[in-house]
């Protein structure tokens, strides 16, 4: 189930936004396809990122898949926990397992991204 208070990019990736940051992770329909995640690339404090590029790498026994930045801004935290336990994500990928907070250049791109309902129609989608 996707929580309902997330925004979702098409590359599987979520956003928690609270004022100008957003916390960032992968969805549970990504974790799932991935298998045991063994590795990620954070991405560094005060990196810029554009949204619908590449900011971090996962490696799981299954494949290496690039994270997509569902928004553009500046790294400004990231979950160092996973470094060390990588399995977080797989375990609670929309709690402890969150990736990084951007500090969001423009909020508005929240409006680009789907809710919880067109995630799941678009999930579905997919799978056909």
């Amino acid at each position: 189930m996707n929580p309902e208070n997330l925004r979702y990019h098409k590359e599987h990736t979520w956003v928690k936004a609270s004022g100008k940051k957003a916390t960032v992770g992968i969805t549970d329909h990504a974790q799932e396809a991935l298998g045991d995640i063994v590795y990620i690339d954070l991405p560094d404090a005060d990196t810029t990122v554009e949204a619908n590029s590449e900011f971090s790498e996962i490696e799981s026994t299954k494949a290496t898949s690039s994270v997509i930045a569902p928004v553009s801004g500046t790294v400004i935290e990231v979950n160092e926990e996973l470094s060390e336990s990588p399995e977080i994500i797989n375990e609670e990928p929309y709690g402890k397992g969150w990736i990084a907070v951007i500090e969001m250049e423009d909020e508005s791109e929240l409006d680009d991204l789907m809710d919880a309902s067109e995630y799941s129609r678009y999930l579905e989608e997919e799978s056909k």
